[in-house]
């Protein structure tokens, strides 16, 4: 990035000789000036990129969908907490001196989720607290966590409690739908749409999924299956992507990647792209890094976000989709 010369009262001057030097250059002329700005949109006009105006709605639409997941009461921006259980009860409730803290939940301590021998996580609400789970006032009970699927929800006033678990390692994240991180949202800063960014790959499948150990940004490193990988051209030069699903049947794949622009305009540690899976085996897949998105680390300090392999770190900067310029 270059930086632009501050604003003079008057006409530029240009001073040869150091500070005691008298000398300067006219200034430029109405009719050079005039010249020179055309030059500059002519130049604008032959580089900016051609965008089909249905591709353009496609791409406005799919960020208003990302912003209004991300500003949801259960979006990532309501994230507030991310507590590692240990052995034994793990209380929860306003009290500073509660494994779990909920500022302002109204309780000082409404429960504890009990990590108990056999690695179940059981809630045991306390006597009267406003503790609800699933929307029904809350029991005694085994909690199911996000490794299968949906996991419980425990609400108490504006927070909601749930159970992830990461290669066996148990533990609570927090949300509150009155974060201030949702409040205060102003948006997502984006590079210029560019159809160039959009291109179509191969998928070459491994003879069976492999199982990936993945390290994250926080907390343990996980297991990914990997099912091949995806070779694409960008900017004439051939490069490869290991996506990564949840199942071997699974029809969307996941990269994590990093390229040239990862920690000086996107998020330094990498960011994430979906695309379809292809119906069956080998086929074309169609990566759009225009739909390049941050990871939610980027939004909040208490998510869990894989990190790209080795392999999937492009040599290139991929000046598409989503931009990164501090938690806002």
């Amino acid at each position: 990035m270059t930086s632009e010369p501050p604003a003079a009262a008057g006409p530029a001057r240009w001073y040869k000789g150091g500070m005691n030097s008298r000398r300067r250059c006219p200034a430029p002329s109405a009719a050079t000036l005039q010249l020179l700005a055309l030059f500059l949109a002519a130049s604008c006009a032959r580089t900016a990129p051609a965008v089909d105006p249905a591709y353009r709605a496609e791409i406005e639409a799919w960020r208003a969908a990302r912003v209004a997941a991300l500003t949801a009461p259960d979006g990532w921006l309501t994230l507030a907490g991310l507590v590692w259980l240990r052995p034994g009860p793990n209380r929860f409730g306003s009290d500073p001196g509660n494994e779990i803290v909920l500022p302002g939940a109204g309780i000082a301590v409404a429960g504890a989720i009990d990590l108990r021998r056999d690695g179940a996580a059981v809630l045991e609400p306390a006597a009267g607290a406003a503790v609800t789970v699933g929307g029904a006032p809350a029991a005694e009970r085994p909690l199911r966590s996000d490794r299968a699927g949906a996991p419980d929800v425990v609400a108490l006033a504006t927070y909601r409690l749930y159970v992830i678990d990461r290669a066996g390692t148990l533990g609570v994240r927090v949300k509150d739908t009155a974060s201030p991180a949702r409040a205060q949202f102003k948006g997502i800063s984006y590079f210029p749409l560019d159809p160039a960014y959009r291109v179509t790959g191969t998928f070459a499948p491994y003879p069976a999924p492999r199982e990936v150990k993945v390290a994250t940004h926080q907390g343990p490193s996980q297991t990914m299956l990997a099912p091949g990988v995806v070779r694409f051209s960008l900017g004439g030069r051939p490069f490869a992507l290991e996506p990564f699903v949840s199942s071997p049947g699974d029809r969307t794949f996941f990269f994590v990647f990093r390229d040239a622009t990862s920690g000086r305009q996107t998020y330094g540690a990498g960011r994430f792209l979906d695309a379809a899976a292809p119906t069956s085996g080998a086929g074309e897949v169609v990566l759009d890094f225009n739909k390049a998105t941050n990871p939610p680390c980027a939004f909040t300090p208490f998510a869990t976000c894989p990190l790209p392999p080795p392999g999937n770190e492009l040599p290139v900067p991929v000046a598409a989709g989503e931009m990164y310029g501090g938690r806002r």
